[in-house]
């Protein structure tokens, strides 16, 4: 029997759909819980292609809710395991791996040659790094997060707006699944959502996943969602973008926000200064005129609220830079 029998009887699907599917190419950046979730379905679908980043090795924490990786995993790259995973599922299927962190220069290549994007990160700085990307691209992107018990899958890009026109500034107190917790089964449905909305996508099943943004609150068994076909996207100038190390320069005013890190590593020329989040707030430090203004954080989040604190003092041109514990 052929494997896919049961989907392509689908009339929303069929020969011609499967073929769709066969020769679809889908970018996965982050192999974690969200990545565990979808995967499996992508495969189990018949997806043709699948690029997965990651920079993260399998650790025991990851396995109450990361499924596709066991105890003999530990250590190991998660992109080597995942893709062994396909291999055994699907032989058929082509898996390229890049064990290293997405770097906002090499988005927009890995996003224009990949037929939809899946954010699976959970991670401000990879969000709206490959939605800028997926912008520029017009290439689609489903991005989910989850905390705790609850979370949402959106559809952005392609033809419809961006994730910083539903989300034009972060929470006021974002927290991660480290610092707050996470439930195993909440990663595993909005994971598996993910891969509903991308294969709709693909498939070009209407209504149409782009557009569309579903929020799912399982300690409450509740679930609600809109549409923002219309979204405004925000002023150009209010957007806060992130860099790598490589396009910094020695004419830009770098601060590094992280608390304890006085070590550089010398990735670039430039004079790294350290200040707190709350030197922004009273100090008001700033850059001359003429300078780009380059704050540095661990996740991304901390140089988002520096940078938005240093806006309401000086309008120059600002970047932000998520470098987790690695020496700038």
């Amino acid at each position: 029997m052929n494997r896919y029998t049961r989907q392509t009887c689908l009339p929303e699907i069929g020969n011609s759909g499967q073929l769709r599917l066969e020769n679809a190419h889908v970018l996965i950046v982050g192999v974690g819980g969200l990545g565990c979730a979808a995967l499996p379905y992508l495969a189990g679908a018949g997806v043709g292609k699948m690029t997965l980043i990651d920079p993260d090795t399998v650790s025991e924490s990851n396995l109450h809710r990361q499924v596709l990786y066991k105890e003999a995993d530990i250590g190991n790259p998660k992109v080597a395991c995942a893709r062994d995973w396909i291999s055994q599922h699907n032989a058929a299927l082509e898996v390229k791996t890049h064990f290293s962190a997405l770097s906002p220069e090499d988005a927009d290549k890995l996003c224009d040659q990949a037929d939809i994007v899946l954010d699976c990160a959970d991670s401000f700085a990879v969000s709206y790094t490959l939605s800028d990307a997926c912008m520029r691209t017009r290439t689609p992107l489903i991005s989910a997060s989850v905390l705790a018990f609850a979370g949402y899958v959106g559809g952005f890009c392609g033809t419809r707006p961006s994730l910083r026109a539903v989300f034009p500034d972060l929470p006021a107190q974002a927290q991660s699944c480290t610092s707050a917790g996470v439930m195993g089964p909440v990663v595993g449905v909005l994971g598996c959502l993910q891969a509903q909305f991308a294969l709709n996508t693909l498939l070009a099943i209407e209504p149409s996943p782009v557009g569309q943004l579903l929020s799912v609150d399982l300690k409450n068994l509740q679930q609600s969602g809109f549409r923002f076909d219309s979204a405004s996207e925000p002023p150009t100038q209010d957007a806060l973008t992130f860099i790598s190390p490589r396009d910094i320069t020695q004419e830009d005013w770098v601060v590094d926000v992280r608390d304890g890190m006085t070590e550089t590593s010398r990735q670039s020329d430039a004079i790294v200064q350290h200040f707190s989040l709350d030197d922004f707030r009273t100090r008001q430090y700033k850059p001359d005129a003429h300078k780009r203004a380059v704050i540095v954080c661990r996740t991304g989040l901390t140089a988002w609220r520096a940078a938005r604190l240093l806006q309401t003092y000086w309008q120059g041109d600002i970047r932000l830079m998520a470098m987790g514990n690695t020496p700038l």
